[in-house]
């Protein structure tokens, strides 16, 4: 379909209206119909998305039925993905016909390409037998309407900060396994037959600023931190919000396979210390904020970018030290992990102030200290292309134990023993602790203010009402 044909079809669906388009396309019988029928698949799935008893196969097939029925009614309303919903609908009726064994959609995947249209406002309709991360871990049917946010500045931005696989998204509505804490829709989770090179990613960034205003709001208040006008800002506006996540998601998704990197920073299929994963997320955001901050200081750059610049500074640091660092148990937790660093490195570095139980930060200082420790990861990951794989795990443990203080049962700090040095990195992966940096006596404290804050924000979209 062409670009002005694309542009057509988004006016007709009232850009920048979420609220309308949540009233509209969300409560079109067709769509409840196929949420409804999704839902049902769910409860007789197994987890790799089977369903073995045979004696729930004729509801099944009736549940399909309607699946492939909805999404025939609605296709004209998703011109722009008409090769997906017709794949998609052979994929359904080839899955039930063959008995409903493991689901196989790889043919209806390779035919969805959202980054193929990155145009702002529009929608797409994506059922998929698949796994939603912080989620379902099982492989269940869910369906999701979807909305693309892809203001002219990030337009703009992605010229520069190429990443041609970025969709940045919002919720219109979706079956239960995204009413959770899943923020992304990745095709890496979806039921296939073999694993394809996968051509986008997309992040709900309505859910993440959503979350951020919510736990911003509370811990300021909790905290008694006087947040600068910029940063206020966000608090009252998701769609302001929502932008300047887009922004900073866009830069850190493509640091991951940008930088001198030890060959692959996620060692994918191999077990490695969490908190190595802790370095890698916390090093792409940093790497946003870095990039946030020359950005803003661009005459080159338009006024929006600018704008939404420093907004990623305030977002990074906030969303970090605020959420990340107290969300989830403390088993092997690497986001938290980020967190407590940032935060403690800037507290040491005599930014962040926690004094007569207030929080304040020397904001003119702050950006200088915290591209340090942006500096500080690049300089591990440079000299890591040398050392052998578990030397640039005591390195990088030895870099974090210098600002966070170990767990005191800690065998990494106390010294691996030499059988452990000499063995196998399984032998060194075994003697990590689930909490091996555990909490500071502040962040204890702020977790049990903050515990129901952050459980509210489960399932919470954009058109929440704080």
């Amino acid at each position: 379909m062409s670009i002005s044909v694309e542009k057509t079809h988004v006016a007709n669906a009232l850009v920048g209206e979420p609220e309308v388009l949540e009233d509209g396309l969300a409560q079109h019988p067709s769509w409840l119909s196929l949420k409804a029928a999704a839902t049902s698949l769910q409860a007789v799935q197994s987890q790799d998305g089977s369903i073995t008893d045979a004696e729930r196969h004729a509801d099944a097939e009736a549940s399909v039925s309607r699946i492939t029925a909805a999404l025939n009614d609605l296709a004209p309303q998703f011109a722009h993905d008409a090769a997906y919903l017709t794949a998609l609908v052979v994929d359904f009726d080839r899955w039930a016909s063959d008995g409903f064994g493991v689901p196989d959609f790889y043919d209806s995947l390779m035919a969805f390409q959202p980054q193929q249209h990155r145009v702002n406002g529009l929608r797409h309709l994506v059922v998929f037998p698949m796994y939603t991360q912080n989620g379902s871990a099982n492989r269940l049917v869910e369906a999701v309407l979807i909305e693309v946010i892809w203001p002219e500045f990030i337009g703009e931005l992605e010229a520069g900060y190429t990443n041609k696989l970025f969709v940045p998204i919002r919720f219109l509505d979706f079956t239960p396994g995204y009413d959770t804490n899943s923020a992304v829709l990745f095709p890496e989770t979806v039921a296939m037959r073999e694993i394809p090179t996968f051509t986008w990613g997309a992040i709900f960034a309505d859910r993440e600023a959503a979350r951020f205003r919510r736990v911003v709001r509370a811990a300021a208040d909790i905290t008694r931190l006087e947040l600068p006008t910029e940063a206020a800002a966000l608090l009252g506006d998701q769609h302001l919000t929502e932008e300047t996540f887009v922004m900073w998601d866009l830069i850190h998704d493509r640091t991951h396979m940008r930088g001198d990197l030890p060959f692959d920073p996620f060692m994918i299929k191999q077990r490695m210390p969490f908190f190595l994963y802790s370095l890698e997320e916390l090093r792409c955001d940093l790497t946003a904020f870095r990039e946030s901050v020359t950005i803003e200081g661009s005459e080159l750059a338009s006024p929006e970018a600018r704008r939404h610049a420093k907004l990623v500074q305030y977002a990074v640091i906030f969303d970090r030290i605020f959420r990340f660092a107290i969300t989830g148990n403390r088993v092997r937790n690497y986001d938290g992990l980020g967190g407590q660093l940032l935060f403690a490195w800037m507290h040491q570095h005599g930014v962040l102030h926690w004094t007569d139980t207030r929080l304040s930060f020397d904001w003119d200082a702050v950006p200088e200290v915290v591209i340090a420790l942006g500096a500080q990861i690049d300089e591990l990951y440079w000299a890591s292309i040398d050392r052998p794989k578990k030397a640039h795990w005591l390195a990088a443990y030895e870099m974090i134990s210098k600002t966070l203080t170990p767990n005191p049962a800690s065998t990494w700090a106390r010294g691996l023993p030499l059988e452990v040095l000499a063995g196998a990195p399984k032998g060194y992966t075994d003697q990590v602790l689930d909490d091996e940096f555990p909490l500071s006596m502040f962040f204890e404290a702020l977790e049990k203010k903050m515990r129901t804050v952050i459980e509210s924000t489960a399932g919470i979209t954009g058109s929440a009402v704080d």
